[in-house]
C-alpha cells in the first residue's frame, strides 16, 4: 500500500486567477517562529489582503537576507523553531491562500529533498523559494518537488541577461521573483529604478505573474512597483515592526495599507 500524495493548491493558478480579475498581487513574508503566535500572524496578514504568504524557515547563515530578516531568524532560532517544527505548525491549519516556503538549500539537502517536498505537501504548502539553488543545479530538488505538486519560484536579478530571463520565465513555477536591486533584503527609503526596467524586460519574456521584492516598505513603494509588474513582496518592514515590539495587529495594518494602495 502506498501513501496518498497530498496535492497542495497551485500557487500559479491562484495568482493567475486573481491577476485575471484585475487585481495587483500582494505577498507578505512571515518568519516562522519570530513570535510565539506566528501562525496567527499568517492568518492576520491573509485577512488583511494577502494573495499568498511567504513563510521564512530560519537558517543560521542566510546569503540573501539583510539585517532585519537575519535578526528575525536569529530570534526565531532562539525561540526554538526548527524546520520540522515550522512545517508541522502549519499542518493542521486550513489557509485560504497558498503558502510558500522560503529557505536555503542547505536545510533541504540535510532534510533530504524527497522528504522535504513530501513534508511541505503534507502540511499544505504550495511552493518554495530557494535563493541559493541555481536552476542548473536543481534537478534533484525539482524532481522531488514536482512529484509532490510543489512549485519552485525562480529569481531574476538586474544583471540577468535577456537569454537568462527567457530561461527563468520558461522554468519558474508560481511566479517570477524580480529582485529590485543587487544586494540583500531590507527596508529602503526609495526603490531602485533598475527594478522597473527589469520588470519590464521580464514581462516581455513570460506570461507567468511577475512580482517585485526587496525594499517594498511603504504603500507608495508597492503602488510604484506594481505599475510595471503584477504585484509585490513585502518582508523586512513587517518583521522590523515585530522586532521593535509591534503587535500582530500592527503588522496586519501595514499589509492592509499596502492592499488599499494597490486597490485604489
Amino acid at each position: 500500500m502506498t501513501d496518498t500524495i497530498i496535492r497542495p493548491k497551485s500557487l500559479q493558478a491562484h495568482l493567475e486567477a486573481r491577476r485575471a480579475e484585475g487585481r495587483k498581487l500582494l505577498l507578505p513574508y512571515v518568519t516562522a517562529g519570530v513570535v510565539p503566535d506566528w501562525v496567527e500572524l499568517v492568518e492576520a496578514v491573509i485577512d488583511a489582503g494577502a494573495d499568498a504568504v511567504e513563510i521564512g524557515i530560519p537558517f543560521s547563515d542566510p546569503a540573501m537576507d539583510g539585517p532585519t530578516i537575519q535578526q528575525a531568524s536569529d530570534q526565531a532560532l532562539t525561540n526554538g523553531i526548527t524546520p520540522a517544527g515550522a512545517i508541522d505548525a502549519l499542518r493542521d491549519r486550513e489557509f485560504s491562500v497558498p503558502l510558500i516556503a522560503m529557505t536555503y538549500y542547505n536545510l533541504v539537502y540535510r532534510h533530504g529533498p524527497a522528504r522535504f517536498a513530501a513534508d511541505l505537501a503534507a502540511a499544505g504548502l504550495s511552493a518554495t523559494i530557494l535563493p541559493d539553488l541555481p536552476f542548473e543545479a536543481a534537478e534533484e530538488w525539482l524532481s522531488s518537488a514536482e512529484e509532490q505538486g510543489i512549485e519552485n519560484v525562480l529569481l531574476a536579478a538586474p544583471v540577468s541577461s535577456d537569454e537568462r530571463l527567457a530561461m527563468l520565465g520558461e522554468h519558474t513555477k508560481g511566479f517570477l521573483y524580480v529582485v529590485s536591486t543587487m544586494g540583500t533584503t531590507g527596508e529602503r527609503d526609495s526603490l531602485d529604478e533598475a527594478a522597473s526596467v527589469l520588470a519590464q524586460r521580464v514581462k516581455a519574456t513570460t506570461a507567468v505573474p511577475v512580482l517585485i521584492g526587496f525594499g517594498i516598505s511603504t504603500p507608495e513603494h508597492a503602488v510604484t512597483a506594481a505599475r510595471v509588474s503584477d504585484g509585490v513582496i513585502t518582508a523586512s518592514v513587517l518583521m522590523r515592526t515585530l522586532l521593535n515590539g509591534g503587535t500582530i495587529d500592527d503588522v496586519a495594518a501595514q499589509v492592509a495599507a499596502m492592499r488599499a494602495g494597490l486597490d485604489a
